[in-house]
């Protein structure tokens, strides 16, 4: 496998790799928001009966189908015309949906037709931000130095968190400071119109971002892949089953041992709504501290060995960390539980951005990404805070959310550990060993 653009035409500068970093605080805190709001929107627009959440969390999943069709489109885009291009897009489209959830009407206003809305919506959403992340993910890859690229990556995945933070004290305060009865009338808009606000912000920041340098290099050597995609299932198809696999650990200790949690607290009756968003609050934090320590030390000993170590911990941890949050030992076991679960998903997610853009070539690379980890996302990511919930109420397990880390962490770690390495300079390195022992061999 080759690796990917090394020789840059030009820099980016430190301007637009800050804008590109900090992009995805717009995404996640949108999807935060959802996942935390779950209990007040199934109120406000499924009319609050004993299946209104199961429907909220159903509307997340389906509009999830929606992701990697999304990320093929705006992946096309951003393989063909410009990494820089499809971002601006794809931010556009994603404050129009901000916007227009602030403004939906709801249950009590115009009926079950609220919730149909709503799930519009949200598709729209999901296809918007369908190529956000990777694109996001390809820019810094390819404007950071070879051996930073881990820590440079994982500002992403840093800057997501901020934007699950961002979600939690909005919604913590919004709850906290409403009763519930002007929540439901009009205070659950204001997170969105926040939102939309953040969102146009940054689609005005993106307008002075530089194209990145790997692109600008496949355009003067003509290298531009006529059809991205199909370009990629020709020639790197091992790369997106490893692209799948990573991303499939990282969306289900994302979505189920984050932004699941806060549901699976209050929905259980473990601590209030309000405490709850306080536990995630922390969680959150833990993140942010977490993320660039696991991408600095790929960067020093290696995206693999770091992969295969958080995959055995997803296999351990998860099972008794919810059951340790269900035992009723206080709120100080329910915060090692939430915080234990949090890091574990946040190390995943700062690995895996660089191990996953390092599967490919420049040449294809959102496409690429667009296949892996979308589709990885869609199934691991959507779906599971439904399928979660949905257990967790016909099992009485509540362990049962991490009995579904482990089995995708049991399934995943065979594929980690035959992977090759991918972190430049010590890709480099091995591969100079291995011609040197095939040399002495001869």
């Amino acid at each position: 496998m080759s690796t990917p653009g090394t020789s840059r035409p030009a820099e980016i500068s430190r301007a637009s790799m800050v804008v590109a970093a900090l992009s995805t605080v717009v995404e996640w805190y949108d999807f935060t928001l959802y996942l935390y709001f779950a209990t007040v929107l199934s109120r406000v627009f499924f009319g609050g009966d004993s299946q209104s959440l199961l429907a909220t969390l159903a509307g997340f999943a389906v509009s999830y189908a929606m992701r990697p069709l999304g990320a093929m489109v705006f992946g096309h885009i951003g393989d063909r015309l410009g990494r820089q291009r499809t971002l601006l897009l794809s931010m556009m489209l994603m404050t129009l949906a901000m916007l227009a959830t602030a403004l939906l009407p709801d249950y009590a206003a115009i009926g079950p037709v609220a919730g149909g809305l709503l799930l519009v919506l949200r598709c729209f959403m999901a296809f918007s931000v369908g190529g956000e992340y990777t694109g996001v993910v390809a820019y810094l890859l390819e404007g950071a130095r070879a051996e930073r690229r881990g820590l440079i990556t994982s500002l992403a995945s840093a800057a997501s968190e901020v934007g699950a933070l961002l979600a939690v004290v909005v919604a913590a305060l919004t709850v906290g400071l409403m009763s519930d009865a002007q929540l439901a009338a009009w205070g659950w808009r204001i997170p969105f119109f926040i939102g939309a606000a953040l969102a146009g912000s940054v689609w005005i920041a993106r307008s002075t971002m530089q194209e990145s340098p790997e692109f600008l290099r496949q355009q003067a050597q003509r290298t531009v892949p006529d059809s991205p995609l199909r370009h990629t299932l020709a020639h790197h198809r091992s790369a997106l089953l490893r692209t799948f696999a990573i991303s499939a650990l990282g969306s289900i200790t994302y979505y189920v041992g984050i932004t699941y949690v806060p549901a699976f607290l209050s929905g259980s009756g473990i601590v209030a709504e309000g405490r709850s968003l306080g536990l995630s609050t922390m969680a959150a934090v833990a993140v942010i501290a977490v993320t660039p320590l696991a991408g600095a030390l790929s960067d020093r000993v290696g995206r693999k060995p770091v992969l295969i170590g958080l995959g055995v911990a997803a296999m351990l941890l998860p099972l008794s960390m919810f059951g340790l949050m269900a035992g009723g030992g206080g709120d100080g076991f329910i915060a090692i539980g939430a915080i234990v679960l949090a890091c574990l998903a946040g190390g995943v997610s700062a690995v895996g951005a660089p191990a996953t853009a390092e599967q490919f070539p420049g040449e294809g690379r959102l496409s690429g990404l667009a296949l892996g980890v979308t589709v990885a996302t869609a199934l691991f990511g959507g779906l599971t805070p439904f399928l979660a919930e949905l257990l967790v109420q016909r099992t009485g397990w509540a362990a049962v959310p991490g009995a579904m880390i482990a089995a995708v962490a049991l399934a995943v770690l065979p594929v980690l550990l035959t992977m090759p390495e991918t972190q430049p300079t010590l890709a480099k390195l091995g591969r100079a060993r291995v011609s040197m022992v095939r040399e002495g061999s001869r």
